[in-house]
């Protein structure tokens, strides 16, 4: 027989542990993570446009498109890169051309690429920052999944034992969650004493990291009801038999 407060923190902990992973899909999965604003720029100009098809058509190089994003309002998430430009008419000018947003996303062999600093040697500090924040939001939702397997099992298995184990699942990822947000603003931070961005150029965090910051503490939460369940549960059953021996 079950207690109903530990039936209910684990209800809880189960609607935390779900929000939580939504939460950190859609931020793993969308590119607002960081965001640049520059209001001087000239959509116009040709060297914009040029800049914009190397963006999108050229090669990989993380300083030519950084410093494209600097310059046209991008936007840098775990796996896109985007600019804001404006959309192409066919046979006449507007007056006042609509902005739409270009996308390039990162491939997998890019995610485990070097990078390099000012002296074109490697950065290994930035190297296993970005492959850390790429790595990272998968084994935490790994995690979550194998931890709602463990919890299956012990509702068919009628034991609260593993939910000890569902609870430590939990806590290593939410500690795999607040890693990936503290690397990747580590390996913004890192990237910006490389690429210094030009004057009036204003960088600020999207809500897709913010998605991901606020999955930590939801999994945290849904951990410490995992955990508490099942310890008072095991020390109520501990003394209840105590009390039937005697």
């Amino acid at each position: 027989m079950v207690d109903n407060r530990y039936a209910t923190a684990l209800v809880i902990g189960s609607v935390l542990s779900l929000l939580a992973t939504v939460y950190l899909s859609v931020a793993v999965g969308t590119q607002h993570w960081y965001q640049y604003s520059s209001p001087s720029a000239k959509h116009e100009d040709v060297n914009l446009t040029q800049l914009r098809e190397e963006f999108v058509n050229g090669e990989f190089d993380e300083k030519t498109y950084s410093e494209t994003m600097f310059r046209l309002n991008g936007t840098l998430g775990l796996w896109w890169r985007c600019i804001l430009v404006t959309s192409k008419s066919h046979w006449f000018k507007e007056p006042d051309p609509k902005m739409e947003t270009q996308c390039v996303s990162f491939t997998l062999p890019q995610q485990f690429i070097e990078k390099y600093n000012q002296n074109s040697e490697e950065d290994l500090l930035r190297t296993y920052l970005w492959r850390c924040q790429f790595l990272l939001p998968f084994v935490s939702l790994a995690l979550v999944f194998l931890g709602g397997l463990v919890g299956v099992c012990a509702c068919l298995c009628r034991s609260f034992t593993p939910t000890l184990g569902v609870g430590v699942l939990h806590l290593l990822a939410g500690l795999c969650s607040l890693g990936t947000v503290c690397c990747f603003l580590a390996g913004v931070d890192l990237l910006h004493q490389f690429l210094i961005p030009p004057e009036g150029v204003e960088g600020s965090l999207g809500w897709s990291l913010y998605l991901a910051l606020i999955s930590f503490p939801l999994q945290m939460m849904a951990a410490a009801l995992f955990l508490w369940a099942a310890r008072s549960h095991r020390k109520n059953y501990t003394r209840m038999s105590a009390y039937r021996v005697a």
